[in-house]
């Protein structure tokens, strides 16, 4: 190879290289789940990049990506209750950030929007929730505490950033104070059952006092039915006969009534002497 033909060889890789930077850098790519921003020679462009593929200026135009898919951050909250207890409390945070605030956010926080718009708030809020309770209420009250701490958070940091769940997974007290609660939790359960007891068994008192009553006038009304039919009397002593004895029945106190005469067979009738 000449040296001429061995120069021509040299340009055209070089500025095949050239232009091969060139394209790389008039072009991006937004991945499934980021919006990309424009800032070109320090100033960023209004609106959002969506995914897929586009052209910049090429050296002077950079691509900043911003993830807006939900995530799940770790926070910890040192607490006081009412009762000047210390709590801390072990979180997670599920948040996002929406197309809207894109440009903003990158405009007016420097670094990561959890730790500059979204823990410090979510931390002054549940402060100020578990503050108007007592240590107790707090452990009890998990849901609650949710539920206050979202609605101030969310007045907090605006609309800037959606903090879709906050996540409560633990609640520390000290040693001293869990005794005294599990104590007082234990002594609270037993009273439930002892008033149980007392209301189980005053229960079973009177029910068993209406069943007396119930009783009783049952017997009353029999009695009652007795003396009005005596004749019904009769008919029943007939019916539980056996055939054997009495032989004979007495007649009622109504003197003017003849006794009931029962036939007897031969082989029942007392012998002679």
């Amino acid at each position: 190879m000449n040296p001429q033909t061995a120069s021509r060889l040299i340009v055209a890789s070089i500025a095949f290289f050239v232009a091969l930077l060139v394209l790389n850098s008039a072009s991006y790519i937004i991945e499934p789940g980021t919006r990309g921003l424009k800032v070109t020679l320090g100033k960023t462009q209004e609106g959002f990049l969506p995914e897929g593929f586009g052209f910049k200026t090429p050296f002077i135009t950079s691509i900043v990506r911003v993830n807006v898919r939900q995530r799940t951050r770790a926070l910890t909250a040192d607490c006081f209750s009412s009762d000047l207890q210390q709590v801390k409390i072990d979180l997670r945070v599920l948040f996002r950030i929406p197309e809207a605030s894109v440009v903003p956010i990158y405009r007016e926080f420097a670094g990561d929007p959890f730790d500059s718009l979204i823990a410090p708030r979510i931390q002054e809020a549940i402060k100020e929730v578990t503050a108007m309770m007592t240590a107790e209420q707090v452990v009890k009250n998990r849901e609650e505490i949710k539920k206050k701490s979202m609605a101030l958070a969310s007045q907090k940091i605006g609309p800037l950033l959606l903090v879709e769940d906050i996540v409560l997974r633990d609640i520390d007290l000290s040693p001293e104070l869990e005794k005294a609660i599990e104590a007082k939790m234990v002594a609270e359960q037993q009273a439930n059952q002892a008033r149980f007891t007392q209301v189980q068994t005053q229960t079973e008192s009177e029910t068993a006092v209406i069943s007396a009553k119930g009783e009783a006038e049952a017997i009353r009304v029999r009695g009652e039915a007795l003396r009005q039919s005596p004749s019904f009397l009769r008919w029943k002593i007939v019916e539980r006969w056996n055939g054997r004895s009495p032989m004979v029945i007495p007649p009622p106190s109504d003197h003017n009534a003849a006794g009931l005469l029962l036939p007897i067979s031969p082989a029942e009738t007392p012998s002679t002497p």
